[in-house]
């Protein structure tokens, strides 16, 4: 018999399946979907007369995506990966090697220290240290004022698990420049970097080349099944490939997955300007909604998004909003948001949070429609 977390996920798969519209994140698929949307796509990526990839050699589909990668990012080079926590260790590991220094200054709030196990310190042998708590990037001035000497200086960007926030063009730079006189260089953790261009007002190259390696992924924004990218200079991608087969990341085939992310590089990668506009309308419109239903206490965060993702914050426990919107997705064949969960351990008691992400199922929604949504959504909330 299916326990009952099983049946709830069940519940809550369906009913999102079962929506006619939805506005935050990508589609449920079954694997059946999956593969029927892939085998769609690829002909239009790759030319499938060509022979699968062994062991990711230049002249495969995987060398294809790796040159493709790197002349989007403006890059050298790069070097595709299953993970990007495998890319990251292997990144800050080069580092330390080139560097000589064992310390890596990143935020607290980074991937590397809240989603990656200590892996930095654990599997690399490296220390952290945290120029700042505050729930941003850090400025050049908090570069400055690290009290002891440290090799590579980690930037998130966006910086997700604080808003998916972003500084300035102005803040980045000096924040860069403030990490070289430190004798550091700087690594772009760089997963949802694809959809930075528009806040910073930059090209992706020229955002890139402020850094000295950047991790990009392939399943955040672009819609793949897996994977990510480490990109640099030729003889640093060239020792990351090493790292890489050390790590266990030299895997026999990767061309499924390399398909879709070649696939996500031309459909959706054109697309995150347009999503990351919507999403400072959906934003917006969520906080009227919320408003004009009389909700004692909200958070939009950032109120104007910097990416094409932002947060919600509500006062009630996660369950009570779960069961709301599925509720609303069972009654409306409305799916507004996605799963919401406790903000974390310092996070007050009471209070649920959930991340939109605007990608195409949202494009079509009008602020009234969303206006409307939140009204409906708000009515099902219990206790």
């Amino acid at each position: 018999m299916e326990g009952d977390a099983a049946l709830a996920r069940k519940r809550r798969i369906t009913a999102h399946r079962g929506s006619a519209r939805q506005l935050s994140g990508p589609a449920v698929e079954t694997i059946r979907e999956r593969l029927a949307r892939l085998a769609a796509d690829a002909p239009d990526v790759y030319n499938l007369d060509d022979w699968t990839d062994i062991y990711g050699i230049d002249d495969s589909i995987v060398g294809e995506l790796e040159r493709r990668t790197a002349e989007a990012l403006g890059t050298e080079a790069a070097a595709f990966f299953p993970t990007g926590t495998m890319a990251q260790q292997v990144a800050l590991r080069c580092w330390a090697g080139r560097t000589g220094g064992s310390t890596v200054a990143g935020h607290p709030l980074s991937h590397m220290e809240v989603h990656e196990r200590d892996a930095y310190a654990v599997v690399s042998g490296l220390r952290m240290v945290h120029p700042t708590n505050a729930p941003r990037l850090p400025t050049a001035a908090e570069i400055y004022d690290i009290q002891e000497p440290f090799g590579t200086l980690a930037l998130e960007l966006p910086l997700r698990d604080a808003g998916f926030l972003l500084p300035t063009w102005e803040e980045l730079t000096a924040t860069v420049a403030a990490a070289r006189d430190r004798d550091a260089v700087v690594h772009f953790d760089g997963a949802r970097l694809w959809e930075c261009a528009p806040h910073f007002g930059r090209t992706l190259p020229e955002i890139a080349a402020l850094a000295d390696s950047v991790y990009v992924s392939y399943y955040k924004s672009l819609g793949g099944i897996s994977g990510a990218a480490l990109a640099g200079t030729e003889d640093f991608v060239e020792e990351a490939r090493a790292w890489r087969h050390r790590y266990g990341g030299q895997l026999f085939q990767q061309w499924p997955t390399a398909l879709t992310a070649l696939a996500g590089l031309d459909r959706e990668l054109p697309r995150l300007p347009d999503y990351v506009a919507h999403a400072k309308v959906v934003a917006q419109a969520l906080r009227e909604g919320m408003a004009e239903s009389g909700v004692p206490w909200f958070r939009v965060h950032p109120e104007i998004p910097h990416t094409h993702q932002f947060q919600v914050w509500l006062p009630h426990p996660p369950d009570v909003l779960n069961e709301a919107g599925i509720r609303l997705a069972e009654e409306t064949r409305t799916t507004l948001f996605r799963t919401w969960f406790e903000p974390g351990p310092a996070g007050p008691p009471g209070i649920a949070q959930t991340e939109v992400t605007v990608t195409s199922s949202a494009m079509d929604w009008t602020p009234e429609e969303i206006r409307t949504a939140v009204a409906d959504f708000v009515s099902r909330i219990d206790g």
